[in-house]
């Protein structure tokens, strides 16, 4: 197996369910700034299936209440050099779909999970 050299941001949020369109939107105008930053793709997943644990489960991390759905997204980048320059760009930019008071977060960002991975395996069809 040959792992392709690439870097992923991931996230996970608690959104509330009846943001769903305002969320979309958030994102549509948001991601398309990491494509221009040099991100392979950008992936916003609305939780469909996402059970309780019995220790641990993605909507205790996230604190979700009642009302919100859990959101799994993540960034795929060519590398990590890439990625560093384009959350640079990201922190730096006055870009308006950057900017919180005209694109807001349509969540609690607060409680928003993130992190960096460094692929290990990947396996294809």
């Amino acid at each position: 197996m040959e792992v392709i050299m690439s870097y992923v941001d991931g996230f996970i949020i608690a959104v509330p369910t009846a943001n769903k369109a305002r969320f979309i939107e958030h994102a549509r105008n948001g991601d398309s700034f990491f494509i221009e930053c040099g991100a392979l793709r950008v992936l916003e997943c609305w939780g469909d299936d996402v059970p309780d644990g019995e220790h641990t489960d993605f909507r205790r991390a996230v604190k979700a209440q009642d009302d919100e759905t859990v959101v799994f997204s993540w960034i795929e980048w060519p590398d990590k050099a890439t990625r560093d320059a384009g959350m640079k760009k990201m922190l730096s930019s006055d870009d308006p779909r950057m900017d919180p008071a005209k694109n807001p977060m349509p969540f609690d960002g607060k409680r928003l999970i993130y992190g960096g991975f460094a692929p290990v395996l990947e396996l294809t069809k």
